[in-house]
C-alpha cells in the first residue's frame, strides 16, 4: 500500500483538492491494474512506462473529470500496448461499461490493415471523433494524452517531434478550443511552436520578455486603479493582469504582419464578478476611468462562442498612454473558460442532460449523420477540417437568433443549419435585406434570410462544391441518395467513362464492367449500381476509387497463363525503360521494367517486382499502397516477384530518377526563391511544381525533382526543412 500511495499520490491529491466524490478505491484498483500491465515497459525517454498513464489520469483529475474517466486514463494505453494481456471485455467486467468504452474510444486502430500511415492516421481520427460524439470523456482523455506526450516529446527524433508538434497545432489545439479547454489549448500551442518554429518561438520570446520588463509596473499601477474603483463601489471581485501568450503574438506577429505596438491587447487584466449584472457595471466604469478604443469591444454574454465561452471584451488606454485589453466575467464563466466543456459535464452530477448544453453539442451529433453515407475515411475527415479548426462566423436570422458558422460558409450552409427542408427548397438568399447569390461567403453581423420554394425539385449537385460545413454536405449527399437514384448512377457513369478514356487498356466495355464489378464487391456493395449510386450521391470519392479503379485494370490484364514468367520479365514493350545492370527481378539483371508513377521508388528502397500485360514488369517500393492490396488479395498475389537494387544503380553519381516532394509552408513572398536558391546549391533539376492554399496561412508546394537515391533525396529533405517558414518536408 505504501508503494501505492508513493506512485499516485499526486493523483490522489488533486483528487481530494477538487471536493468531489470519487471512487477511490475503484481508482487504485485501476492503478493496479494498469501498472501490472504495464510491467517491464518503458517510455522513450527510459522512465517506466506506468508514469504516462498516472501523468494523464493526473490531468484529467484537474479538469475534475469523474472516477469512470480517471480509470479510462490509467487504463487508456493497455488494450493497443499489451497485446494478449487484457481485452475490453475484462475492462468491462472490472471497471464497468461507461471505462470500457472510453478506452475503446481512446485506442488506435493500430491492429487493423491499412494501405499507408496517412491512411491509418485518418481512420484513427474518425473513429475518435465518431466515439467523441458518443462519449465526450474520450476527447477529454485524449487532449490529455496528448498534452503529456507533448511535455516529454524531447525523447523523440526531431522527424518524428515535427510531425507530432504538427498534429497537435493542426488538430489538437483546434480541438481544444473548440471545447473551450483553455489551459490545455494554451499549453499544447506553446509546446508545438517550439518544435514546429524554434527559432521563431525564441525571438518572440525575447520581445514579449523586453517589452513585460518595459511595462511591468503600468501593468501593476493599472490594476490598483482599478481595484480602487471597485472598493468603493463595494464589489465582491478578484483581479489579475497577463500578457499575451507568446504562440499569440507569434500568430499575429507572423501570419498576420503585425508589429510588437499594433497588438493591442497585448498586455491585459481579467476581472471576475458575481452576477452578470456587475459585469455590464464594471464594464461601465472602466470606460469611466479609461479611454476606449473603437471598435474594441465584445460582448461574448449576450453572444456566447460555440465553446461556451463568455466574457466582456474591451480595449482602452491606459493613463501612460498604452492600450490595455480588460476582461470582465463571473467566476463560473471563468471557470467555463477554463475547463469549456468539461466544467458541464453531466456525469460528474448525474444529470440527465441540460437542452443548452445539447445545442452546444450539435457541431459533434452531426459527426453520426454524416457516418454512414461517406465511405472515405479522408472524405469523412476533410469537413471537420473546416467545421471543427477554423474560426466561427456569427449571422443573424430575421428573428434575431444567432447562427454561429465556421468561417467563409455560404448562405447554403446556413439555410441548412436552419434546417434540411429550408435547404432543399432554397431558391434565394438576402443579406442585410439585399438579394444576393445562395453561394455567397457570410460575415459576423449580418441579417440572412433564406428564401424557399416549395415547387423546386431540391439541391442541386453543383452546392457540394460551394458548401463548407460537413452538415450541409452530408445533407445534400441524404436527398441525392434518397431521391435521385438513376441520375445519380447516369452522372457516375459519365464521370467514370471519362476517367477510362484516360486510361489505358480498358476499350472494351466488358472490360469496365469487370472493373466496376471487382472494385463494388472489394467496396461491399452488393451491386455496381450501388457502387455507381454512392459516386453519384458524394458517398464515395471519384478521386480516390482512381488507384483503385488502375489496380483492378492490371488484375484483369494479367498475361496468358501459357506465358511465362521469364517471357514476362524479358519480353520488349514500347513504354519500358531499358535498366540493364540497375534492377535484379527474380535473379535477372538485364530485364525490362518501367517504375511505378504511384510511388517512384528510388534506389535504395525496399521494392518489388509486379507482373502486367503489355506494361512487363512494375517495380514498385515495398510499402506502396498498391502493393499492400496486391499481396492481401489472392487473385494477385502470385504476380508479384522478388526485385533488388544493383550494386550500380545504389551508387549511380547521375540524377535520373524522378521524386516527389510536398512542402507546407507559411505563405510568404519569398518562398520560391528561398527553395530555389537550396535546390540550385545543391545542382538538384526541378521537373514540375504546383501548390494550393491548405488555410489561410499556409501553402503546400508539390515538387517533382530529379534524384540519384534515397540518400540523396534525405539530403534535399535535410536542407530545405532548414529554410524560414518551412514547417513541413515530406517525400510523398
Amino acid at each position: 500500500m505504501n508503494c501505492l500511495a508513493q506512485d499516485i499520490s499526486a493523483l490522489l491529491a488533486i483528487l481530494a483538492g477538487t471536493g468531489a466524490p470519487y471512487n477511490i478505491e475503484k481508482i487504485k484498483s485501476a492503478f493496479e491494474f494498469a501498472k501490472e500491465l504495464h510491467a517491464g515497459q518503458t517510455r522513450k525517454s527510459g522512465e517506466p512506462y506506468i508514469s504516462h498513464p498516472i501523468a494523464v489520469a493526473e490531468i484529467a483529475a484537474s479538469l475534475k473529470l469523474d472516477t469512470d474517466a480517471i480509470c479510462a486514463s490509467l487504463l487508456h494505453d493497455t488494450i493497443e500496448d499489451c497485446p494478449g494481456k487484457v481485452d475490453l471485455a475484462q475492462i468491462k467486467r472490472r471497471f464497468g461499461e461507461d471505462t470500457a468504452i472510453i478506452v475503446d474510444g481512446v485506442t488506435k486502430l493500430i491492429s487493423l490493415p491499412y494501405a499507408d500511415r496517412d491512411e491509418q492516421k485518418t481512420e484513427n481520427l474518425r473513429k475518435m471523433f465518431l466515439a467523441m460524439s458518443k462519449d465526450l470523456r474520450v476527447i477529454f482523455i485524449k487532449l490529455c494524452d496528448r498534452l503529456h506526450n507533448m511535455r516529454t516529446l524531447s525523447s523523440h527524433d526531431e522527424e518524428k517531434q515535427r510531425l507530432i508538434a504538427l498534429e497537435t497545432m493542426y488538430v489538437f489545439a483546434p480541438l481544444a478550443h473548440r471545447l473551450g479547454i483553455h489551459k490545455i489549448k494554451a499549453e499544447l500551442e506553446l509546446l508545438a511552436l517550439q518544435y514546429l518554429d524554434p527559432i521563431g518561438f525564441d525571438e518572440v520570446k525575447r520581445e514579449v520578455d523586453k517589452k513585460y520588463g518595459q511595462n511591468k509596473d503600468f501593468l501593476l499601477k493599472a490594476q490598483d486603479t482599478i481595484k480602487n474603483k471597485l472598493k468603493t463601489q463595494n464589489f465582491q471581485f478578484s483581479i489579475e493582469g497577463r500578457v499575451k501568450s507568446i504562440y499569440s503574438m507569434y500568430k499575429k506577429m507572423y501570419n498576420q504582419h503585425k508589429s510588437f505596438n499594433e497588438i493591442y491587447d497585448f498586455y491585459a487584466i481579467r476581472i471576475l464578478v458575481n452576477n452578470e449584472l456587475e459585469c455590464y457595471t464594471v464594464l461601465g466604469l472602466i470606460h469611466e476611468m479609461f479611454k476606449s478604443m473603437p471598435g474594441r469591444f465584445k460582448d461574448y454574454i449576450s453572444t456566447p462562442k460555440p465553446n461556451l465561452y463568455r466574457s466582456l471584451h474591451t480595449t482602452v488606454i491606459g493613463r501612460d498612454g498604452i492600450p490595455f485589453e480588460v476582461q470582465i466575467r463571473t467566476w463560473e464563466m471563468h471557470a467555463e473558460a477554463q475547463y469549456g466543456l468539461a466544467a458541464h459535464w453531466k456525469y460528474k452530477t448525474g444529470a440527465q442532460g441540460d437542452v443548452n448544453l445539447d445545442k452546444k453539442l450539435h457541431w459533434i451529433h452531426t459527426l453520426l449523420e454524416s457516418e454512414g453515407d461517406v465511405a472515405d475515411p479522408d472524405d469523412f475527415i476533410r469537413p471537420l477540417k473546416i467545421d471543427i479548426f477554423q474560426d466561427e462566423t456569427f449571422v443573424f436570422t430575421p428573428k434575431g437568433d444567432v447562427v454561429n458558422l465556421p468561417a467563409g460558409a455560404t448562405g447554403i450552409d446556413f439555410a441548412y443549419a436552419i434546417h434540411t427542408e429550408v435547404g432543399n427548397k432554397m431558391v434565394g438568399l438576402k443579406i442585410n435585406g439585399t438579394i444576393a447569390p445562395i453561394d455567397t461567403a457570410l460575415e459576423t453581423g449580418q441579417i440572412v434570410e433564406v428564401i424557399t420554394s416549395n415547387a423546386t425539385r431540391g439541391p442541386k449537385r453543383n452546392w457540394l462544391n460551394s458548401v463548407k460545413t460537413s452538415e450541409a454536405r452530408n445533407k445534400i449527399r441524404q436527398w441525392y441518395k434518397k431521391e435521385q437514384r438513376e441520375e445519380n448512377i447516369l452522372y457516375a457513369k459519365s464521370e467514370v467513362d471519362k476517367m477510362f478514356r484516360k486510361l489505358k487498356g480498358t476499350q472494351s466495355e466488358d472490360e469496365r464492367n469487370e472493373v466496376l464489378s471487382n472494385i463494388a464487391k472489394r467496396e461491399r456493395f452488393n451491386s455496381t449500381d450501388e457502387l455507381l449510386n454512392a459516386i453519384g450521391y458524394g458517398g464515395v470519392s471519384l478521386s480516390k476509387i482512381t488507384q483503385k479503379i488502375k489496380l483492378e485494370i492490371d488484375r484483369i490484364n494479367v498475361g496468358d497463363t501459357t506465358q511465362t514468367t521469364k517471357q514476362v520479365l524479358t519480353e520488349s514493350t514500347g513504354d519500358l525503360t531499358n535498366l540493364t545492370g540497375g534492377v535484379i527481378v527474380d535473379e535477372l539483371d538485364n530485364c525490362k521494367v518501367k517504375y511505378a508513377k504511384c510511388c517512384n521508388p528510388l534506389p535504395g528502397d525496399s521494392i518489388i517486382g509486379f507482373i502486367t500485360r503489355g506494361h512487363g514488369i512494375s517495380i514498385h517500393k515495398y510499402t506502396c499502397s498498391n502493393v499492400v492490396a496486391g499481396l492481401a488479395n489472392l487473385e494477385t498475389r502470385d504476380r508479384f516477384l522478388s526485385a533488388s537494387w544493383t550494386k550500380k544503380s545504389l551508387e549511380a553519381v547521375v540524377a535520373s530518377f524522378e521524386s516527389q516532394i510536398n512542402i507546407v509552408s507559411f505563405n510568404t513572398v519569398h518562398l520560391l526563391a528561398d527553395i530555389s536558391n537550396a535546390l540550385a546549391d545543391m545542382h538538384v533539376g526541378v521537373l514540375s511544381i504546383s501548390s494550393r492554399m491548405i488555410d489561410e496561412d499556409h501553402i503546400l508546394l508539390i515538387m517533382t525533382v530529379k534524384t540519384r537515391n534515397t540518400e540523396h533525396l534525405n539530403s534535399i529533405v535535410s536542407k530545405l526543412k532548414r529554410l524560414p517558414d518551412i514547417t513541413r518536408v515530406t517525400r510523398a
